[in-house]
């Protein structure tokens, strides 16, 4: 649980890092559109950090995977949106309101109620089935990014989220599906060009979310789609259990940590600075600061 909750603690961190120095590339001028601006932003330190953050958020991600159920480890990433939140307040001078503030505690309470719940991980493997089922929901994720811009504008937003975290479901699903990581067996697996199809199929649909609906409604959207999804899986084909007799105390507390996540969904894009030197008009780039 402890690598969970340090991936959560990364991405989280990593997305208000990334965001300072978006803002600050952005309020540098220079122009250059969108790619003008990533690259003065990765001249910057914290933007750097911020990748190296993410890098190690995914090894904590893969290791958590290795020892947990699913339903633990999506819980603990989606709470990466409680520390975005503290991690803003702290360097963006967010101010928290008392219900924001009382969302964080929910998510804690919840994750500490996942934790004395949890079992070890299921001891099922994954059918072939399954690993093509993956692959098959990963370019099915591909299919709605590209089509992004063409979706109807009411609901785009739901539907682009649910896909980026159907996409990063697929991410935590397949890691479980990779038994053996020489690389004949690698090549050979299905799951794992799910992995890598699920990942940058999700950034890509997260970063079409973000520039073209609601960043609130697209972030909730992305919490319920890589959370219940892959917690299914894990439960129903993959053997992933709970310690005898506290089925009832994970089942509540994840469904605490992701209602609270939920409630903090306007942190999936970090809140433009107070800080008035810095231009209004800066805000952070879309996609930015997500786990790859």
């Amino acid at each position: 649980m402890l690598c969970a909750l340090g991936a959560a603690v990364c991405f989280g961190a990593a997305t208000v890092l990334q965001a300072m120095a978006a803002r600050t590339a952005s309020a540098q001028g220079g122009g250059g559109g969108e790619a003008g601006v990533l690259l003065r932003a990765l001249w910057q330190w914290r933007y750097l950090a911020g990748l190296g953050l993410d890098g190690l958020g995914f090894v904590l991600q893969v290791v958590a995977l290795r020892s947990l159920p699913i339903y633990a480890v999506s819980a603990a990433l989606a709470s990466s949106l409680a520390v975005t939140a503290v991690v803003a307040a702290r360097l963006l001078r967010v101010r928290l309101s008392r219900a924001e503030w009382g969302a964080v505690a929910v998510v804690c309470a919840g994750l500490a109620m996942l934790g004395l719940a949890s079992g070890t991980e299921g001891d099922e493997e994954g059918s072939d089935a399954l690993k093509f089922a993956m692959l098959g929901v990963a370019l099915a994720v591909l299919g709605v990014g590209l089509a992004g811009g063409r979706l109807p504008e009411r609901g785009r937003g739901l539907v682009l989220g649910l896909a980026a975290g159907f996409g990063f479901g697929v991410v935590e699903v397949s890691v479980r599906l990779i038994d053996s990581v020489s690389p004949g067996q690698l090549l050979s697996n299905p799951a794992t060009y799910a992995l890598l199809l699920g990942g940058g199929a999700a950034f890509l649909a997260l970063t079409s979310a973000l520039q073209r609906g609601s960043v609130t409604v697209a972030t909730a959207a992305l919490v319920i789609g890589e959370t219940v999804g892959p917690a299914l899986v894990g439960v129903v084909w993959l053997g992933d259990r709970t310690r005898e007799g506290l089925a009832w105390l994970a089942v509540l507390g994840f469904l605490v940590s992701v209602a609270g996540a939920l409630a903090l969904a306007r942190f999936g894009e970090a809140p433009p600075p107070q800080d008035p030197g810095i231009s209004p008009g800066a805000s952070r780039r879309p996609g930015e600061g997500r786990r790859p």
